[in-house]
């Protein structure tokens, strides 16, 4: 699995160049506007045929990419795409929702916790079938409201590989100053063996990769 928040679609390039050399299975883009969208269909439909996506501009677009089928869902509403999906992975269902509510700006905090509930609500709302949930949180370990959805059933990725505490944003500042908003939360049904952070060009974020392993339920 890999999340990348590629800003606005700049990193487009550079997303596409790393999902070709890591080949992940499933893939959550964030901040992908019309541009980006109309790349990655150019550019991945033959290794990822299988897609979800909320078009818009600016930060508003998202894409779900896939080597597995595809069964939409109504995703998560929230001032940016949200969309959500289950995956056919050799026949057992898969739960996807890319995460991207809104950041928690001194007059968007309201909108932040209810998008963030939301998610959570979404978690909480199949606890049986086995579930990815990924994404640019706007919200890390720190944040209570981002440890109720893990109180709904989901694990980090990064957390159960020992890397909980490796930032992901701002990308362009020294590590110190940076916090882990980008996650990959998954089900007890999966095992994360590694998670790795690759530092994309034109973003401010860095991109999240996890080897996950499903264990049939």
């Amino acid at each position: 699995m890999l999340t990348s928040n590629v800003e606005f679609g700049r990193a487009t390039d550079a997303l596409i160049d790393a999902v070709r050399r890591e080949k992940p299975d499933i893939v959550f883009v964030q901040e992908c506007e019309y541009t980006c969208d109309a790349a990655l269909l150019r550019e991945l439909t033959d290794t990822h045929p299988h897609r979800r996506a909320v078009e818009g501009g600016g930060s508003e677009g998202s894409v779900i990419l896939s080597r597995f089928p595809l069964r939409a869902t109504d995703g998560v509403p929230g001032t940016m795409g949200m969309p959500g999906a289950v995956a056919d992975v050799d026949g057992q269902p898969v739960r996807l929702q890319l995460a991207h509510p809104m950041p928690p700006l001194p007059d968007e905090v309201g909108p932040w916790q209810r998008e963030l509930g939301r998610l959570r609500d979404a978690a909480a709302a199949d606890r049986d079938t086995p579930a990815v949930f990924a994404g640019d949180f706007n919200a890390s370990q720190d944040h209570a409201a981002f440890r109720r959805i893990l109180d709904a059933g989901l694990r980090d990725a990064s957390r159960l590989t020992g890397a909980d505490r490796t930032p992901t944003w701002p990308t362009r500042t020294t590590p110190a100053f940076g916090t882990q908003i980008d996650h990959i939360l998954i089900s007890k049904t999966f095992k994360a063996t590694r998670t790795s952070f690759l530092t994309l060009r034109n973003t401010d974020h860095r991109a999240l990769l996890a080897d996950l392993t499903l264990h049939r339920p």
